[in-house]
Formats: structure tokens, C-alpha cells, sequence
């Protein structure tokens, strides 16, 4: 499970033991949460674990929860479910508010060209009319 927080160096840096010391646990305890799914170290050709600070900051997050609040391992499995649910939402919003700042510049953008449409147009266009009028029965 990987954290998506910003900031967070993602590269893949530290061996087990080096990984473990910085993060205050066993190396087992690392082989352990990965097993049970709760980091993904990447992998070198040679199948040598590499950590990374993100992998660094889960586990750091696992001993916080599991040690100083009380939890269990799959309460904290759902803390970082719900956490990456969280970012992933997060990121979707700020997606999404661009998306609407950039129609916004377009919707002014557009109203100003009819603006200046109307300023130039031979017949102003709130006076203008159809050059023929349908009646209802299809003729002109």
C-alpha cells in the first residue's frame, strides 16, 4: 500500500536493515507487513527488498497505531485504506476545481467575444429578427 502524500520521496533507497533502523522496528516486522499486504517494497533484479520514505512513513504510521492507540494490524490495514481513499479523493477534487476554473476562463472568454460580436454587429442582435416567419403549419 503505498502513500500518495505529497512530498514523500517514492524512490525506492533502502536495503531491510537500513529501512528497518529507520523506521524503528525489526526487519521482520517489515517482511511481516508485507506479507500481509500493508507495504510493497519494490524489488531489484536480484530480488534484494528496497524501501522507500513512503514505505518508511506507513510503517511508521503502522507502530503508531498499533502501539500507542491500540489497534490491531487490520484496524490499521483500514486506516490506510480509508487514508489512500482519502488522498485519492482529495486529488480528484483539486482535478476537477481546475477543470472548472479553466471553463470559467473560457465562459468569460466566450461571453466577451459575443460582447464584442454585438458591439460590431450592422443590426444589434436584441433588435434583430428572422429574415421569414414560420407559421405553425410548416409554411413561411
Amino acid at each position: 500500500m503505498k502513500s500518495q502524500r505529497r512530498g514523500i520521496d517514492e524512490r525506492a533507497l533502502f536495503v531491510i536493515s537500513v529501512a528497518a533502523e529507520l523506521a524503528g522496528v525489526h526487519p521482520q516486522t517489515l517482511r511481516m507487513y508485507e506479507r500481509k499486504g500493508l507495504i510493497r517494497p519494490q524489488r531489484t533484479q536480484g530480488n534484494t527488498r528496497r524501501y522507500s520514505q513512503a514505505d518508511i512513513e506507513i510503517v511508521r504510521l503502522i507502530q503508531e497505531l498499533t502501539q500507542e492507540r491500540g489497534m490491531n494490524l487490520a484496524g490499521a490495514e483500514m486506516v490506510l485504506q480509508l487514508q489512500q481513499q482519502l488522498e485519492q479523493a482529495q486529488e480528484r477534487m483539486e482535478r476537477l476545481r481546475r477543470e472548472a476554473m479553466e471553463l470559467q476562463q473560457q465562459l468569460v472568454e466566450n461571453l466577451e467575444r459575443i460582447r464584442k460580436a454585438q458591439q460590431t454587429a450592422l443590426v444589434p442582435l436584441r433588435n434583430a429578427q428572422p429574415p421569414f416567419r414560420v407559421d405553425k403549419r410548416g409554411g413561411r
